[in-house]
């Protein structure tokens, strides 16, 4: 039998922390892309982990929260094109946690902070405010960076 080889992307989970109808951001700082733009907690999915699990994580290590598995539903998914990179985006909503919301890696975000999803600051990652408004208005699917894009 002959293996087919598979077309790979990367995948990112993200994470929309909601309270009051606010979205907590992280302003990136010092590491050479976006530096300056708010995202939300995020990052790449690691190996031999799933998608629940990493996004526990990254709210662990960028933000100081935990969150049980329970409490994370997938909101939004998806697929991008950036700086000519393809990849797949998971965004997942929680308004449960335990522990002190802080900017945990201090060389990577400079600050974090609440903010409307009606009033989203202009220098957010153009990619993450239109998840944001996908999330909004209850979108599970959207892709950027394509010509043919569906916001």
């Amino acid at each position: 039998m002959v293996k087919r080889e598979r077309f790979k992307l990367s995948l990112s989970v993200f994470l929309f922390l909601i309270k009051r109808n606010e979205v907590l951001l992280i302003k990136r700082s010092n590491t050479g892309w976006m530096d300056g733009f708010y995202s939300i907690p995020a990052g790449a999915l690691d190996g031999k982990e799933n998608l629940v699990q990493a996004i526990i994580r990254e709210a662990k290590e960028e933000v100081n929260v935990s969150i049980a598995k329970k409490d994370i539903t997938l909101v939004h998914t998806m697929h991008n094109i950036t700086h000519g990179e393809e990849w797949i985006g998971t965004f997942f909503v929680t308004n449960k946690w335990k522990g002190k919301l802080k900017v945990n890696e201090p060389e990577k975000h400079s600050e974090i902070r609440w903010v409307s999803l009606d009033n989203l600051p202009r220098n957010t990652i153009p990619y993450v405010k239109q998840a944001c408004k996908a999330f909004k208005n209850k979108k599970v699917y959207s892709d950027y960076g394509w010509r043919d894009q569906i916001a």
